[in-house]
C-alpha cells in the first residue's frame, strides 16, 4: 500500500500531539512510562519525518497538506496549510532526530525524578511547536507555533521551579525573547498589509513582481531578523541564553543543538526570497552574526561551568551561521545548522553524562575522569575536536565553507571568522584538558560511566559527528544541490586558507594546554585579579546594564505610571464617582413622596423658566 505523500506532514505532527495529549491527560499515572512513551512516539515521528524527506527528494517538489480556510478577513481569509520543501524537510528530519536522541538520553537522565512524566510531556510539547513551525507555510500559522516553541523553552528550562535560579532564567529567556516575537509580527503585520494575505507564496511572488518598495522590504526583513536574534541569541539578545542552563542537561541539548535556538537561523533561511531584495537587511546579518560569534568566544574563554562554555560557544556558533546567511548562503548556514546540532548535542549529552557522575558543573573541581569515564571522554574529545574545525570531522566541512565565504565576501570579515575559530579550539581545548586530564580534584573520585540509554544517545551523536560532513563536501556538495539544485559547492577554501584556520585551531588547544592546564606561561585569562579577566566573567556588564539600568528606568517608569494611576485618575475617578453619588442624595432626598414638596419644586421649576425667558426676550441678556 503506497502512503499518500500529502498525509506526511500531518504524520509528523501527529506523535509528539498524541505523546503531549496523553501525558497532560494522565498525569502522575504515567510516570512509570512517560519515558519510554514520549521515546517511542519521537522516534515514530522521526520515522515519518524521513520519508517526507525522502519524498521531497524524489519528487523534486514541495510536499504539502490539504489546506483549510480558517477565517475570512474581507476578500481575503486565513488558510492554513502544513507544507515542506528542501529547507523544511531537512528540519523536520534534525528536529525530530535529534529529539529522540535526548529523549532516549533523558530515560537515564531522569529516571529518580518524580517529574519526569511532566518533563516528558514538556519535550512532546516543545518538539510538536518546533515540527509545526518548520512545516508552516502560513506567517499566522508560524507565528503561534513560534510563540508555542517560547512557551515550552520556559516551562522547559524552569522546569526545577522550586530553585530561584531556574525561575529566573526561565523569566529571562521568556521576556528577552519577546523583544523578539514583537518584531517578527510587525513584520507579519507590514507582509499582510502590502500583500493581504498571510500565504508565505503570496508573500514572496509579491517580493518578485516588485509590489512591495525597497524601503518596506528592509524594514520587513530587519524586523524578521530581530525576531530571529531573540529566539537564536544574536548580540544584543543573548542573554538570556547561557542563563537556560538552569534546565535538565537534556534541555539544553535540545534548546541549544537544533531546535530553538536553530528557529531563527531557519527563520531567516525561510525567509531568504525578502532578504535578498534587501541587501541592506542582509548586510546587517553579516555584521550582526560575525560580530556575535567573535563575543561570545571571548566569554567563553573564562567560563568555570561546564555548561556555560557550552552555552557561549552556541550563540557563536549560531553568529557563525546567520554570517553565512549574510554573505549570501542559506546552504553553507544550514550545512552548519545540521552539522552543529551533532556536535552540539554530542556535547551536551556528553556533558550531562559528566554532572551526572560528579554531581556538580564546575570544571575547576573535575579532573582525571578520562580513567573514569573513557567512552564519554573520546566521544567529548570528538565532540570538541568538530567544534573546532578540525579535520576531517564534519564542524571542518561546515565552518571551512563559511570562512571561505566571508573572504570573498570582505577581509574584515574573514579576519574575525578565523580569529572565532582560534578562539573556539582555546576555550574547548581549556574545557577539556581540564576535566578529563590529570588527577580528580575535588570531585571524581567515585565517578563511573552513564547508564546504558545516555551512553548510546551520545555515541550515535559521535558517529553522526565524524560521518556527518560528507553530505556537503567540496567535491560533492549533496545539501546544496538538495536545497538550492545547484552541483556546485558556494564556497571552496583554497590550501593556504585551510592550512591557516586548521593551523591556528591546533595552536589554540596548545595553547590552551600550556595556559590553562600546565600553567606555563602567565595569561590574563588565568588572573581573576586582572581587569581584562573581570570584564569577561562579568559578560561585559551587559546583563548589568540590562537589570539595574534598564531594569532601573523600567522600574522608574512603572512608579510614575503608579503614581499617575493612584493621584490622577484615580482621583478623577473618585470625584466622578463623589459627584455622581452626593447628585443620587440629593434626588433621593427629594423622592420623599410629599405631594407638597413636589408641587413646591414644580412651580419653583416654572419661576425659573419664566425668569430666564423674561430675561432674555425682554433684552436684559438680549
Amino acid at each position: 500500500m503506497n502512503l499518500d505523500g500529502s498525509l506526511l506532514p500531518f504524520l509528523v505532527l501527529a506523535p509528539p500531539f498524541i505523546g503531549f495529549i496523553v501525558l497532560t491527560i494522565l498525569g502522575q499515572r504515567s510516570r512509570a512510562f512517560a519515558g519510554p512513551f514520549g521515546t517511542l512516539l519521537t522516534v515514530l515521528s522521526f520515522v515519518f519525518s524521513l520519508l517526507l524527506f525522502v519524498e521531497v527528494l524524489r519528487s523534486g517538489e514541495m510536499v504539502a497538506t490539504p489546506s483549510w480556510s480558517y477565517l475570512a478577513l474581507g476578500e481575503s481569509g486565513v488558510t492554513f496549510q502544513f507544507a515542506a520543501g528542501p529547507l523544511g524537510a531537512l528540519m523536520v528530519l534534525i528536529v525530530s532526530g535529534i529529539s529522540s536522541l535526548v529523549h532516549l538520553y533523558s530515560i537515564g537522565y531522569m529516571a529518580e525524578d518524580t517529574r519526569r512524566h511532566v518533563f516528558f510531556q514538556y519535550l512532546s510539547l516543545f518538539t510538536l511547536s518546533m515540527l509545526g513551525l518548520v512545516l508552516s507555510v502560513n506567517w499566522l500559522l508560524l507565528y503561534v507555533f513560534w510563540e508555542l516553541v517560547g512557551l515550552a523553552s520556559f516551562l522547559l528550562i524552569g522546569f526545577y521551579d522550586r530553585e530561584p535560579a531556574a525561575r529566573d532564567a526561565a523569566k529571562k529567556a521568556f521576556i528577552t525573547t519577546r523583544f523578539g516575537d514583537i518584531g517578527l509580527f510587525a513584520a507579519i503585520i507590514l507582509i499582510y498589509v502590502q500583500t493581504k494575505s498571510f500565504a508565505v507564496a503570496d508573500t514572496f511572488q509579491a517580493v518578485l513582481a516588485g509590489d512591495i518598495s525597497d524601503g518596506m522590504l528592509t524594514a520587513i526583513a530587519l524586523l524578521i531578523f530581530l525576531g530571529a536574534a531573540g529566539k537564536s541569541g544574536q548580540f544584543p539578545l543573548h542573554v538570556w541564553l547561557p542563563d537556560a542552563m538552569e534546565g535538565p542537561t537534556p534541555v539544553s541539548a535540545l534548546i541549544h543543538a537544533a531546535t530553538m535556538v536553530a528557529a531563527g537561523v531557519y527563520l531567516v533561511a525561510f525567509s531568504y526570497p525578502i532578504f535578498v531584495a534587501a541587501p541592506y537587511a542582509l548586510h546587517i546579518v553579516a555584521i550582526i552574526g560575525v560580530f556575535t560569534a567573535i563575543f561570545a568566544a571571548t566569554m567563553a574563554l573564562v567560563q568555570n561551568d561546564i555548561k556555560r562554555v557550552l552555552a557561549y560557544s552556541t550563540i557563536s556558533q549560531l553568529g557563525y551561521m546567520m554570517l553565512a546567511l549574510g554573505v549570501g548562503s542559506t546552504s553553507a548556514a544550514m550545512f552548519h545548522l545540521t552539522t552543529h546540532a551533532f556536535f552540539k548535542a554530542l556535547l551536551f549529552l556528553a556533558a550531562g553524562n559528566i554532572i551526572h557522575a560528579v554531581g556538580t558543573n564546575d570544571i575547576l573541581k573535575m579532573g582525571g575522569l578520562w580513567k573514569k569515564m573513557p567512552v564519554t571522554g573520546w566521544v567529548f574529545l570528538i565532540g570538541a575536536l568538530a567544534l573546532s574545525g578540525i579535520p576531517p570531522l564534519a564542524g571542518y566541512f561546515s565552518k571551512e565553507e563559511i570562512i571561505a565565504l566571508s573572504l570573498s565576501y570582505g577581509s574584515s570579515f574573514f579576519v574575525l571568522a578565523v580569529a572565532t575559530a582560534f578562539l573556539t579550539a582555546v576555550y574547548m581545548g581549556r574545557l577539556f584538558f581540564l576535566v578529563f586530564l590529570g588527577e580528580p580534584r575535588e570531585v571524581g573520585q567515585d565517578a563511573h560511566e552513564a547508564p546504558a540509554p545516555m551512553l548510546t544517545a551520545t555515541i550515535v551523536l559521535a558517529l553522526l559527528t565524524v560521518f556527518g560532513g560528507v553530505i556537503n563536501l567540496p567535491g560533492a556538495p549533496y545539501l546544496a544541490q538538495f536545497l538550492n539544485g545547484t552541483g556546485e559547492a558556494e564556497g571552496v577554501a583554497t590550501l593556504a586558507t585551510t592550512v591557516t584556520v586548521v593551523g591556528l585551531s591546533l595552536f589554540g588547544f596548545l595553547f590552551a594546554y600550556l595556559i590553562f592546564y600546565k600553567g606555563t606561561f602567565s595569561c590574563p585569562l588565568n588572573d581573576t585579579n586582572r581587569a581584562v579577566y573581570k570584564l569577561l566573567v562579568n559578560r561585559y556588564y551587559i546583563d548589568t546594564f540590562y537589570e539595574k539600568g534598564l531594569g532601573g528606568l523600567i522600574r522608574l517608569l512603572g512608579e510614575v505610571a503608579s503614581f499617575i494611576d493612584r493621584w490622577v485618575v484615580g482621583e478623577i475617578v473618585r470625584m466622578v464617582t463623589g459627584l455622581a453619588s452626593g447628585t443620587g442624595r440629593v434626588l433621593a432626598d427629594l423622592q420623599n413622596g410629599q405631594v407638597q414638596r413636589y408641587n413646591a419644586l414644580a412651580l419653583f421649576t416654572l419661576f425659573l423658566l419664566l425668569l430666564m425667558y423674561t430675561l432674555f426676550t425682554k433684552g436684559v441678556f438680549g
